[in-house]
């Protein structure tokens, strides 16, 4: 028989746990626990399953984790691994609980995120309520730092809990944007509740709300329709090429919660988008700034889809490449508004044997109050779906 019992908040030991410990063969919890006795065992994760998962029937176990076992824990994922008839769980409050308690804020108000030995984590839920809870390690707060590189310090409020239920303790206010990380030892258990101070730009935006370079910009119904062909779900990775004024990539963003990489030469576009992040609250986001086809082989990451809305001759010529670069069941899209770099597209991708569908786009629009006519340029879409092999 098992029983898998969580710590609570505070210290490695067992003082808050009202268990007769004299009923148990064996005693295993994490190395980090101070409590010592001849049946106690010490083991890391992998040990301990594999301890347990061999003995559970043989010997009455006492299974004890950090905090909560239901909240990040390795305890509900052993549980699963036993037969239900010889498995009991003992819960404990978490650190969420706790801190949501002292700060007397509803669970209703907020998501959860783990960057706990993680690069990445669900954009689809980060920033998308009031509150957001993130389960930190040692590297969290440099990595947030990044994901939020073009907010302002007043987008976020942040509170730092720190060694919850430690004497220690600390529960403050800290600027997450300028946080000295030599501050504190990060190594000791922390999280962090981000509060969301600003109310979203609309889903869709017209497109007088991105700045941009004499109107280089892929227009809305345009780019409704490439974002759609793009068959985009929450935490893929976008490659924009030749970004322009960014709108793809934003839109994407606030619409699928997809991580974005942006590349652009121009200057001046660069500019814009920076400024287009900021004003429409852009989450983990890059920005390469220069040629784009010079960045590829140097980015270890594999994009799930890539658009193409700009970069020229030299990027054309790089098709084969990132078809290959792309993740399996990815996909390319491609857009083209002159017959020429149409031309060259297509050769392209026929010389390397690279399977693809292509449109061609007419659209007119009708402003004003007295409707007047205004056409936009014929747009050809090419769609290349990687397969899985």
């Amino acid at each position: 028989m098992v029983t898998i019992a969580g710590n609570g908040m505070g210290d490695y030991d067992f003082s808050n746990l009202e268990i007769d410990f004299c009923k148990f063969d064996k005693i295993i919890c994490d190395v980090n626990f101070k409590e010592n006795a001849k049946n106690i065992l010490k083991l890391k994760y992998k040990e301990a399953k594999e301890y347990i998962l061999k003995n559970y029937k043989n010997e009455n176990i006492l299974y004890v984790v950090t905090g909560s076992p239901l909240f990040f824990s390795a305890g509900t994922i052993l549980a699963k691994a036993l037969p239900k008839e010889y498995v009991k769980l003992i819960n404990n409050i978490s650190c969420k609980t706790y801190l949501l308690e002292k700060l007397f804020i509803s669970e209703n108000d907020v998501e959860i995120v783990s960057l706990h030995g993680k690069k990445d984590f669900d954009l689809s839920k980060f920033l998308q309520n009031t509150y957001t809870f993130v389960v930190c390690d040692s590297f969290s707060i440099q990595r947030l730092k990044e994901a939020l590189k073009y907010f302002k310090s007043e987008f976020i409020s942040t509170t730092l809990g720190y060694k919850l239920g430690f004497k220690d303790e600390i529960i403050k206010n800290i600027e997450l944007l300028s946080f000295d990380e030599n501050s504190l030892d990060l190594t000791a258990p922390f999280v962090l509740l981000i509060k969301k101070e600003f109310n979203p730009t609309p889903l869709i935006s017209e497109d007088c709300e991105f700045e941009t370079q004499r109107g280089m910009i892929t227009k809305k119904y345009k780019r409704q329709l490439t974002l759609q062909n793009l068959d985009l779900k929450p935490n893929d990775l976008l490659w924009d090429i030749g970004a322009g004024s960014g709108s793809c990539s934003i839109e994407a963003y606030k619409r699928y919660k997809v991580k974005t990489t942006l590349f652009e030469k121009n200057e001046q576009r660069v500019e814009f988008i920076k400024q287009n992040l900021t004003n429409h609250y852009v989450v983990d986001t890059k920005l390469f700034i220069g040629e784009a086809q010079e960045f590829f082989e140097k980015l270890e990451e594999k994009p799930n889809k890539i658009f193409l809305g700009g970069g020229g001759v030299e990027v054309i010529k790089k098709l084969p490449f990132l078809y290959e670069k792309l993740d399996e069941n990815g996909i390319i899209l491609i857009n083209a508004i002159t017959l020429k770099h149409l031309n060259l597209m297509l050769t392209t991708l026929n010389n390397a044997n690279i399977q693809y569908e292509i449109h061609s786009l007419s659209l007119t629009t009708y402003k004003g109050n007295l409707d007047l006519v205004e056409p936009e340029r014929q747009l050809f879409q090419i769609k290349i779906k990687k397969e899985t092999k």
